[in-house]
């Protein structure tokens, strides 16, 4: 059973520039040393729109801000591109010195609200600022999967890189809107780039209800791999709390085949305040021999992100 104790909110959008006016969602976080941790987010413009920029933070005292960057690390795609609607960040992995940055890119469409794929961006500064890597996606619609991609969490282990990445199966039209159901699939690559997608179920559904599970977030302890991820019905879950996002956990032998453990995650939505609607999109970092879990509460990341510490 896992235990958490909530620490507080970090940082919400101050909405002092055209390009941050609500929102800090999906945090992700990068060790930079042993002195700070750099927290990636999504911001949203006044048209809605994705951008993505950081803050970095005490290691270990993340509500301790250090340094806020003033401007998005990455531009919106060219007109017709996968990203040209919004970029928002997903995981940091770093190999050879350079750090890989697996992103959602946003566009809208005319029949559904949006569609996401899955983009790389590389940073030769330690994660300071980032060149996108193509103009087009890793992750597009394939033969097994016609719908989109979304949040990715990345690993290298023996040098093959290992994704868990969210997987759209179907749109349904829902109290007259259309909405996307989408669980957690696994896929390998040989260089972060080129991956083999051969439709591997991670994390499934698990009741007809079930609607949404999104941004894993997988630690390895010895031979143990444990996973961190966000689920929600698939009916009202914007506004009913009750069917919104919260924090599920799974485990894992091989990575790959998972048993989730949803009761024994250790942490729920508050009586009151920037958490007690919804949890969403968990990342967790080791640190001194405890688990750090930041996350997004109500809103999707309106109210900004904070975070748990494992009691141990």
């Amino acid at each position: 059973m896992n235990k958490w104790r909530k620490k507080g909110r970090i940082y919400t959008s101050k909405g002092n520039y055209a390009w941050n006016q609500s929102h800090a969602q999906v945090p992700v976080v990068d060790v930079v040393n042993d002195s700070i941790w750099r927290i990636y987010f999504a911001t949203r413009d006044k048209k809605n729109q994705s951008n993505t920029t950081y803050i970095e933070v005490v290691a270990g005292d993340p509500q301790h801000v250090v340094y806020e960057h003033n401007r998005p690390i990455l531009p919106l795609g060219k007109l017709g591109t996968f990203d040209e609607s919004g970029v928002m960040p997903s995981w940091v992995v770093t190999k050879d010195n350079k750090k890989y940055l697996y992103y959602i890119g946003w566009t809208v469409r005319n029949t559904i609200p949006y569609h996401n794929s899955i983009g790389l961006a590389v940073s030769d500064d330690q994660g300071r600022s980032f060149y996108k890597f193509s103009e087009g996606p890793l992750f597009s619609p394939t033969v097994l999967e016609p719908y989109f991609c979304g949040t990715s969490c990345v690993l290298i282990e023996d040098g093959v890189w290992r994704n868990w990445y969210l997987s759209c199966t179907r749109w349904e039209v829902v109290d007259g809107k259309p909405e996307p159901f989408y669980h957690l699939k696994y896929a390998e690559s040989e260089d972060g780039i080129h991956w083999d997608r051969k439709g591997i179920v991670a994390i499934d559904y698990k009741s007809l209800e079930e609607g949404g599970i999104v941004k894993a977030s997988v630690i390895k302890e010895e031979k143990l791999y444990k996973m961190w991820y966000s689920y929600r019905n698939g009916r009202d879950y914007r506004q009913n709390k009750t069917n919104s996002y919260r924090i599920g956990y799974a485990e894992s032998i091989d990575g790959k085949i998972w048993q989730r453990m949803d009761e024994q995650v250790g942490i729920d939505v508050s009586q009151k305040g920037w958490d007690s609607e919804m949890l969403a999109y968990p990342h967790v970092i080791e640190h001194e021999n405890k688990k750090f879990l930041f996350y997004n509460g109500n809103g999707f990341g309106q109210s900004g992100f904070g975070y748990a510490v494992e009691d141990v």
